[in-house]
């Protein structure tokens, strides 16, 4: 869709100062279909913004502030692209989000536990019975 010079669009450039990402990234989001349908493109190629592109990507920011994969934000995304509130889609990602923070803290919790062992029966000065053992502390 091509628009008129007259018509009040943000820039790339402007939409990067504002919004304090860069231009990379807010192609990157344009390419994987994030920022649809606030891009346009004027006569010239360029792309033009509309205001509301910002609040967007705040909430893009947001999101993945709080762990979420660009994946999450585009389902969510989509969900308000089609006229309803998201909220119920936003906070079954964050549940999911939970979950697998507790999932990897138990695993850290182990793996802690295991490294925690391995150190508790250190030998300090230990002999090589091999030269093929690098390290008869960790055989």
């Amino acid at each position: 869709m091509s628009i008129t010079a007259t018509e009040q669009r943000l820039k790339i450039g402007e939409v990067a100062t504002i919004s304090g990402l860069s231009v990379k990234t807010i192609r990157y989001y344009e390419d994987i279909g994030l920022l649809s349908p606030n891009v346009l493109r004027a006569e010239s190629g360029y792309r033009l913004f509309e205001p509301k592109v910002l609040e967007r990507l705040a909430f893009i920011k947001r999101a993945q502030s709080l762990g979420l994969s660009l994946t999450d934000v585009k389902a969510i995304l989509t969900v308000h692209d089609h006229g309803m509130l998201p909220c119920e889609a936003v906070k079954q990602h964050l549940l999911q989000k939970v979950e697998q923070l507790n999932q990897e803290i138990a695993a850290l919790l182990q793996q802690r536990s295991h490294l925690e062992q391995v150190l508790a029966s250190w030998n300090e000065t230990p002999t090589a019975t091999s030269d093929r053992i690098i390290c008869p502390n960790l055989q």
